[in-house]
């Protein structure tokens, strides 16, 4: 019987060990917005121009544009409504 708790202890810790280690990184807002628009189908456009990068994305309804040059980046998120 003390083999049996000592092994579960065992094993315990060790699954709390591994799962408390894992990496878990930050996304930027950018990177968040363009894994949503990938996984909605977006079509995706990437222009670079002399450490300048643009960013389109457009679904049906949702247009995203990310916009990075010398480390200063502008998000713009246009949805359209058929509220109208």
């Amino acid at each position: 019987m003390k083999k049996l708790v000592l092994t579960g202890f065992a094993i315990l810790t060790l699954a709390a060990t591994f799962t408390s280690c894992r990496d878990t990184e930050e996304k930027t807002e950018a990177e968040t917005l363009v894994e949503e628009m990938q996984d909605e189908g977006a079509d995706i456009k990437v222009k670079e121009d002399d450490g300048d990068v643009k960013i389109k994305m457009e679904t049906d309804d949702k247009k995203v544009k990310i916009k990075e040059d010398d480390g200063d980046q502008k998000i713009k998120i246009k949805t359209d409504n058929d509220d109208n």
